[in-house]
């Protein structure tokens, strides 16, 4: 990950095994991350999955990658993934990322790490100075709508569009492992 890897982290009441399963689930997932309104699975090809995103009223297509770890010898989870999209309209030509999923005393802290490649050279390299940080927030008010839900037991829909808060989340990594792609990364094939 590069020092413009975008970076979130928050802490939800839950446990882990509900955690992983409301992030892994495609169904559950595109109803909290305001980044996808479809994550659809490959048939026959496991861990490969297709998504869409809307974005200013288009609709851009991409594909990825994934795995995930379910059980680490400190008690925590990772999930890592590659993604692309050969979607002319997409400023994002490909990334990568993870998910580390940590218990704590008061429920499991939840942290993603990114990066991606922009396409349309110069022209997507400034665009990228707007989105990336918008990229970022939409990231971090996600996991706070994934909180609420968790913790409430209402469900995203029905949440008040200002309930969740990109703020509530911490958005630079901690000194130690949290900033720093897991070795599973590694292992996926390109998207």
């Amino acid at each position: 990950m590069s020092r413009r890897a975008l970076y979130v982290e928050t802490v939800i009441r839950t446990d882990l095994g509900t955690l992983w399963r409301y992030t892994q689930d495609p169904d559950l997932h595109e109803r909290w991350d305001l980044r996808f309104a479809r994550i659809e699975p490959v048939a026959g090809v496991p861990g490969r999955f297709r998504y869409a995103t809307k974005f200013l009223g288009f609709v851009i297509n991409g594909t990825g990658t994934h795995a995930g770890e379910s059980e680490r010898p400190d008690g925590g989870r990772t999930s890592a993934l590659r993604f692309a999209s050969a979607d002319p309209l997409s400023l994002i030509k490909s990334g990568s990322g993870y998910w580390r999923y940590t218990p704590v005393e008061d429920g499991v802290r939840f942290v993603t790490g990114f990066d991606y490649i922009t396409r349309w050279g110069a022209f997507g390299r400034l665009a990228d100075l707007l989105f990336r940080p918008l990229f970022g927030w939409m990231t971090a008010w996600s996991f706070d709508r994934l909180r609420l839900w968790l913790e409430t037991g209402c469900p995203p829909e029905e949440l008040p569009l200002l309930s969740p808060a990109a703020s509530r989340c911490r958005r630079s990594p901690r000194t130690g492992k949290d900033g720093t792609a897991p070795r599973i990364l590694d292992t996926l094939e390109q998207a």
